[in-house]
């Protein structure tokens, strides 16, 4: 599907895979649908997020945000690791049927996916929060300390949530083992995870300072389009860390041999 560019000649058979722009389009296109999908289903399991983000900054309460925040994320965390776990298998070129990914990733992942959800909930609580109190109820202007404190805050958190979650659908691992290694990767491919958290936090931020104009395009964009983005800039150090494609593939062929 052409969804952002038109369409293409037939592409030439070939042993090898595409990469860079040829390889973002290659996957976008052939998978938009299935993300749409995929990224709908999230965004209603964020609705009850988004309902009780929505009152507590309304009653100006953090005792409020606090519960919310952390329920509303751990609901919606196994929704979230599909979305995760579908872009993963296509940047794999896992071309398994959609749905039954998806039943598979809740079925195997839902308990995993509780603390990372509900860690994000309360990440992203606490920055719409903030947010929300230097907009509307700061007294005079805001500091740039201040300012490039939250700035600070949302893409260190990013960069660990980007990395966290693909482990928590990859693998069988403690949350221990899990924070670790995002610590080693980060060392190890800062920049890149910089790159790809700051594409996060510049779409998020742009949806939040366009709102309610941004919403219009919530129910086409969702969390799919910014979450490919992001670990598609991430994937090759990501295989190359966690060896994704080389389990992938003896995974393939033990259960081609039985």
């Amino acid at each position: 599907m052409a969804l952002f560019f038109p369409d293409a000649e037939e592409r030439e058979q070939s042993p090898y895979r595409a990469v860079g722009f040829a390889r973002y389009r290659e996957v976008l296109e052939g998978n938009f649908k299935e993300f749409f999908l995929v990224s709908f289903l999230a965004l209603i399991s964020l609705l009850p997020f988004a309902a009780g983000m929505t009152y507590a900054v309304l009653s100006a309460s953090a005792l409020v945000m606090i519960p919310v925040s952390l329920a509303g994320g751990a609901l919606s965390g196994p929704f979230l690791a599909c979305m995760y776990d579908l872009i993963l298998r296509r940047l794999r070129d896992d071309l398994d049927d959609w749905w039954l990914c998806w039943k598979k990733s809740i079925r195997q992942n839902w308990k995993a996916a509780l603390l990372p959800g509900a860690v994000q909930g309360l990440f992203l609580g606490v920055l719409i929060f903030s947010g929300a109190m230097l907009l509307l109820w700061a007294e005079g202007t805001v500091s740039l300390g201040t300012l490039g404190l939250l700035l600070m805050a949302a893409l260190l958190g990013t960069m660990i949530l980007s990395v966290w979650w693909p482990q928590v659908v990859l693998f069988d691992q403690k949350p221990g083992i899990q924070l670790k290694n995002c610590l080693l990767f980060l060392v190890l491919h800062l920049w890149r995870s910089l790159g790809a958290a700051a594409v996060q936090v510049v779409f998020w931020l742009l949806m939040f300072l366009l709102l309610p104009w941004s919403g219009l395009a919530v129910p086409f964009l969702g969390v799919w389009y910014i979450l490919f983005l992001a670990l598609f800039i991430l994937y090759r150090p990501l295989d190359q860390a966690f060896r994704i494609e080389e389990q992938f593939d003896a995974f393939q062929a033990k259960k081609e041999g039985t």
